[in-house]
């Protein structure tokens, strides 16, 4: 979460035990990013990165971080699935969207060591950092934190590679493992904020300490060969029911979310889109997606209704008044219930979004304006490829 008023100690501190835990976390193909035309897939495999909003499973209830402990119990997973799969959601989240509109199965988390990983692996984790866990230990902030970071998913893929036979990049191991495969990397960096909200870590620390090290993260996969890359934003964090609970009535922008935490994601968001732009630069060879999160999401809140939404600062699955959250008894508690229609609330949990939501938002990567360049332009260029 980004940064609320310096004025609301008790909030901050419960913002560090509890944080927001942005976590660092298939079927048949339901969009038009596949012409019916061209019977190929555009790509044979997806490898995806990230926190909660991107995890299908690396976490589960007894492993995820302090403040959703209860992903493996209903109602998470009853909108698709019809049972919890240690997604942070009732449903399908931006990435599940993603493989099905490829063609591809649903990617099994890195943890799960018997799945099939022919199409792919997803190593995103709840509750991950972009910045290293020693850093957060070094300045006593590691209490009740997920202790991997995007560094760590970076060693689980090494480790995925070897295990492939992939070491010399030259080998047909490795063009196997690279050639045909898309890397969709989930927003990262939330949490970073979030673990140091009450601290003397300042926020300008936390943008350049987070942002330096997702950088080389992003390097380390061109250098081994990705081609193919889509980067995600940070979302409108601000518009999530934990900041509008926590923070003081008086910090709201103009779509009534909260200014101070929507500025600071924002003003990550511009760092990062400059990277990107140098990163392009650095890799000729390589197509560099920047998805961008937190336009998608402020678009829907400008306009809920448009989208299919009715409540759109509510948690479905909660309790408490005004936005149905309490930081102490969330989702998956036998004394919350969820709501009957999910599919009219943009917020799942007090955190993270609804199957409907992440739906709006993987239309909006896939076959809307949000992605620069467009994804079809990627698809394009993969498709043109021998």
């Amino acid at each position: 979460m980004a940064t609320l008023s310096s004025t609301h100690s008790s909030s901050q501190n419960i913002l560090i035990t509890f944080t927001i835990i942005f976590l660092a976390s298939s079927l048949l193909p339901s969009y038009s990013a596949i012409t019916e035309t061209d019977q190929r897939r555009p790509f044979k495999k997806i490898y995806a990165f990230g926190d909660s909003f991107t995890d299908t499973g690396n976490t589960e209830s007894l492993t995820g971080p302090n403040g959703f402990v209860r992903v493996s119990n209903p109602p998470y997973g009853t909108t698709f699935f019809h049972h919890p799969t240690n997604r942070y959601s009732d449903g399908r989240l931006v990435i599940d969207f993603v493989a099905q509109s490829l063609s591809l199965p649903f990617l099994p988390p890195y943890r799960n060591r018997k799945a099939n990983r022919t199409y792919g692996v997803n190593f995103a984790v709840a509750g991950s950092t972009a910045i290293n866990h020693a850093f957060f230990v070094k300045n006593n902030l590691s209490l009740d934190i997920t202790p991997e970071s995007i560094q760590t998913q970076m060693m689980w893929f090494d480790k995925y590679l070897e295990s492939e036979g992939c070491k010399d990049p030259e080998s047909d191991q490795c063009k196997e493992a690279f050639d045909d495969a898309l890397f969709w990397v989930g927003e990262i960096g939330v949490n970073d904020y979030a673990y140091t909200i009450g601290s003397t870590v300042s926020g300008d620390t936390i943008r350049k300490l987070a942002i330096n090290t997702f950088t080389e993260f992003l390097q380390g996969l061109l250098k081994k060969g990705a081609k193919y890359v889509v980067v995600e934003a940070l979302p409108t964090t601000g518009c999530l029911p934990l900041a509008m609970t926590l923070a003081p009535s008086d910090d709201r922008d103009d779509i009534g979310c909260v200014k101070s935490v929507n500025n600071q994601s924002n003003a990550h968001n511009l760092v990062l889109q400059s990277k990107v732009s140098d990163l392009r630069q650095q890799f000729p060879q390589a197509i560099i997606v920047y998805a961008d999160y937190w336009n998608a999401y402020r678009t829907v809140m400008q306009s809920p209704e448009k989208y299919g939404f009715k409540e759109s600062l509510k948690a479905c699955c909660g309790t408490g008044e005004p936005y149905n959250f309490e930081v102490f008894n969330t989702c998956g508690n036998p004394s919350v219930t969820a709501c009957s229609n999910p599919a009219q609330y943009i917020n799942w949990d007090g955190v993270h979004l609804t199957e409907a939501m992440y739906k709006v938002v993987a239309d909006m990567f896939i076959d809307g304006n949000l992605c620069n360049p467009p994804f079809k332009t990627l698809l394009e260029r993969k498709l043109r490829q021998p």
